[in-house]
This record gives C-alpha cells, structure tokens and sequence, in this order.
C-alpha cells in the first residue's frame, strides 16, 4: 500500500512558478513510475509528466520546456518545477505512483491556480 501526499500548489500570476512535491509512504517507492496528472474544470484528467524507475522522463507537449519533473529516492518524493506558467496551467494536479497494471495509487491532489 502506498499513500500520496500533494503539497505545493496556490495561487500564482502568469508567468510565475511553483514547485510541487509528493510524499510518498510505503516501501519499495524506488520501484514505481511516478506521474503528474491534473484536471482543469469541465476536462478530462490528462498526464502531465511521468518519472520511470530508471528516472527517465517524459511530458506533455502543453508543458514541454517549462515543467519538470524529478524524483527523490531517499525522501520517498517526487517534484514537478513548473515554471513560465500560464493560465490555461490551472487545474488541480494530482500524483500517481505505478508499479503494474494493477498496482496503482493516486494522492488527493493540489489546487494550482494561474491569474492576474
């Protein structure tokens, strides 16, 4: 079993920055994909970034350039740096740990807001 816990997000004006962190408890975190997804309001979830086991990486084209993603293994944490944000970056950002098919685990989120 592994727990998620966002933190992080808030309210930025555009072009801003934020930092986002996932603490994760439960063992073996080394051993899971990470992800970023959000969900802006009336959307669907979209991935946003993703951080294999081997910390290789992957991203959106929306977000390509300005966010990334990093992962700490002796903290049990993943980090997205956004950066240059705009406002169409709004939406509530959640984190995902992935071992298999059917091993997954979602945390409950962080609001980001983008606006002047």
């Amino acid at each position: 079993q592994v727990q998620l816990v966002e933190s992080g997000g808030g309210l930025v004006q555009p072009g801003g920055s934020l930092r986002l962190s996932c603490a994760a408890s439960g063992s073996f975190f080394s051993r899971y994909a990470m992800g970023w997804y959000r969900q802006a309001p009336g959307k669907q979830r979209e991935r946003v970034a993703g951080i294999t086991s081997g910390a290789n990486t992957n991203y959106a084209d929306s977000v390509k350039g300005r966010f990334t993603i990093s992962r700490d293994n002796a903290r049990n944490t993943v980090y997205l740096q956004m950066n240059s944000l705009k406002t169409e970056d709004t939406a509530v950002y959640y984190c995902n740990a992935k071992l298999s098919a059917a091993t997954e685990y979602w945390g409950r989120g962080t609001q980001v807001t983008v606006s002047s």
